[in-house]
């Protein structure tokens, strides 16, 4: 248990530092210069956003012969450390109109539906299927999603000049390769 919820967290705050959700965090904080209901909007998105995708990988390790989820996540592991290397771009990213949701409502709805189909969502459902553990994996990787997010709201732009993103993609990206090795090697399961 100790296990999956820090190798969730772990994997999920690498992963997340210049991606686009973080990427949408430093221009919630930048546009609004309101720091609390754009972190409770961030951790109630997440919860969400994660829960499910945590449903999804336990699901898929009940219904999948073990030996077909063992190399179907160890490729995906593989498949995201390429993904790593790849940085997102804030581009088509807007905090929207918050004339009707405020702040925290335009948060929350910008952050889940942004973390859709985003590397994190899809590591949190193959960390579920890993695992087996819907509940240290969805506190995990949200853990991991606030640890990456709440300094980007805080700090704002500041914090891109402190971080060399290039190189902790690459640290992710070694992270999530080592993950796919071990598990298709069988280690730990």
């Amino acid at each position: 248990m100790l296990e999956a919820f820090l190798v969730s967290t772990a994997v999920v705050a690498l992963g997340e530092i210049g991606d686009k959700t973080q990427l949408l965090a430093l221009l919630l904080a930048a546009r609004f210069r309101q720091p609390r209901p754009i972190i409770l909007g961030i951790l109630v998105a997440t919860l969400a956003n994660h829960a499910g995708a945590s449903l999804l990988g336990a699901w898929l390790a009940r219904v999948v012969d073990p030996q077909w989820m063992r190399w179907v996540l160890g490729g995906s592991f593989l498949a995201v450390a390429a993904w790593m290397l790849v940085p997102d771009k804030a581009d088509g990213l807007d905090s929207g109109n918050t004339s009707r949701f405020g702040v925290f409502g335009v948060t929350t709805v910008a952050f889940f539906l942004a973390e859709m189909g985003d590397k994190t969502q899809i590591a949190t459902v193959m960390l579920a299927a890993r695992y087996e553990s819907l509940v240290v994996v969805t506190a995990g990787t949200t853990l991991g999603m606030m640890i990456a997010n709440v300094p980007a709201v805080l700090l704002g732009e500041r914090i891109v000049n402190w971080v060399p993103v290039q190189w902790v993609h690459r640290a992710a990206a070694a992270v999530f390769a080592l993950l796919g090795a071990l598990v298709l090697l069988g280690a730990g399961g």
